[in-house]
């Protein structure tokens, strides 16, 4: 049986273990303690079909998550992390085909090149595609699913852009 003192003696070195390291937090973030700061460029929307409200939708979404996750400060440019992104890809296509060769699921792709440059921390920039989907009835009208399946990929994107920018997954 381990005594009291040795497991308060294990407690303690880990917690000064994990505080010392500095790239960690209980949030689950590995930023670097040098960066403060971060700033997201408006991510213009170059896919051949473009829907009007995705651009802001994307750009504003990716700010909300890192100042609700994360202690650093919002800089309108030139943050410590700075991120730039294009829309490349906005495409609705079926998916399943019944037996009468009917689509029963259509899918909204949504792909985004995205770039972070990061001058405090450069192991930590990136330039790389994320994409995400979501499919739904083919019978349903596009128009009336379109800002709710919208909602949930960029939710799906910006979080797959967090993890790798400050969880390094």
């Amino acid at each position: 049986m381990i005594s009291r003192i040795k497991v308060l003696l294990i407690l303690m070195f880990a917690a000064v273990f994990i505080s010392s390291c500095g790239f960690y937090s209980f949030s689950g973030t590995s930023i670097a303690p040098e960066v403060k700061s971060f700033s997201v460029g408006f991510f213009e929307n170059n896919a051949p079909i473009v829907s009007p409200l995705l651009s802001q939708k994307i750009t504003e979404d990716l700010k909300q998550k890192f100042i609700s996750e994360t202690n650093l400060s919002i800089q309108e440019k030139d943050g410590d992390f700075h991120f730039t992104g294009t829309i490349v890809e906005y495409v609705v296509a079926p998916v399943a085909a019944q037996t009468n060769e009917n689509a029963q699921l259509n899918r909204l792709t949504i792909k985004v090149e995205v770039k972070l440059v990061s001058g405090k921390d450069p192991k930590s920039a990136f330039e790389k595609p994320f994409t995400n989907f979501q499919d739904f009835d083919a019978t349903s009208d596009f128009n009336s699913v379109e800002a709710d399946l919208i909602e949930e990929i960029s939710q799906m994107l910006v979080q797959s852009i967090f993890n790798e920018a400050a969880i390094n997954w």
